[in-house]
Formats: C-alpha cells, structure tokens, sequence
C-alpha cells in the first residue's frame, strides 16, 4: 500500500494572465458591436401623452421622427416658451418638412418608400394647430403614414 502524504509544504502555482488581454478585448468588441449610440439630441422638452389602446411600431427602420414641443431653457433666449419643431438635431419650420421628407426617401430602397412612416413625437401640452400645420405639409409631399408616438396608460 502506498502512503498518502500531505502536500501542504509546497506553495500553489500562479494564476496564468496570458489571456487575460484576450478575454478584455472580446468583451471590448462585444460591447461595441450591441451598443447603439444616440441618434437625436433633443432639444425641445416632449412629455408623451398616454393612451389605453397602444400598438408597437413593426419596422423602425421605415420611421421618421419629427419632435414638438417646448425648446429647453437654454433655447429659450433664441426660440421661445413657445412649441417648436425639430427634425434630426435641428429647429425646423414647417417649409423644412418637404426637403426632409424627399431626403428620407432618397436614403431608402425603392421599394421601401410606401412602408415609410412619419412619427410625431408631441408633448402633451403642445397646442394641436402646430400638428395641424404639420399634418398639412405632410400631406403635401403625400406622407401619409403617420403614427403618433404616446405613453401607455396603466391602469
């Protein structure tokens, strides 16, 4: 028979760190491929009205977002209290809405042009002429899909 002995002089070997760096980078890269970054800087202030019956947009990559609401303090000195309109990261009025919607329809395949929608993204206390007058350009350049972005009600 054989004798067991007790190994507890000897001191445990290090840890290996070789791929360590491995390990940082795949994680570096993984983070970098799931992020998404900011696509708009708001600049007016949209608190969305709520609604009971709510339904999920399907395609996004077919949506185009118009804001309205009431510009930051910081913009206050140069725009008002008053419910202004940005498209992309910019004030826009209501003659921008054309050339913006031809771009976005530039940007698309064929194809997708009448899957694309218009997305009115409008604080609750912003006045309805301003949608109005939105409403009507839009109706200008035939975009006629339109969806209006809201909270869900919960009961």
């Amino acid at each position: 028979m054989a004798a067991i002995r007790k190994k507890g002089d000897r001191p445990s070997p290090a840890i290996s760190t070789a791929s360590l760096p491995d390990i940082v980078f795949m994680l570096l890269f993984f983070f970098m491929v799931t992020t998404s970054m900011k696509e708009v800087d708001l600049r007016v202030r949209t608190v969305l009205p709520e609604a009971t019956e709510v339904k999920k947009l399907e395609d996004k990559a077919n949506v185009s977002y118009i804001y309205v609401g009431t510009p930051h303090k910081k913009y206050w000195g140069k725009y008002g209290k008053e419910a202004r309109m940005q498209i992309n990261d910019q004030f826009a009025e209501l003659q921008d809405i054309a050339p913006y919607i031809e771009g976005e329809r530039k940007q698309r395949d064929p194809s997708q042009i009448p899957k694309m929608t218009t997305a009115l993204k409008v604080d609750s206390e912003a006045k309805m002429g301003i949608v109005t007058d939105i409403k009507q350009e839009l109706r200008k350049v035939n975009a006629l899909k339109l969806n209006y972005t809201t909270r869900k009600k919960y009961e």
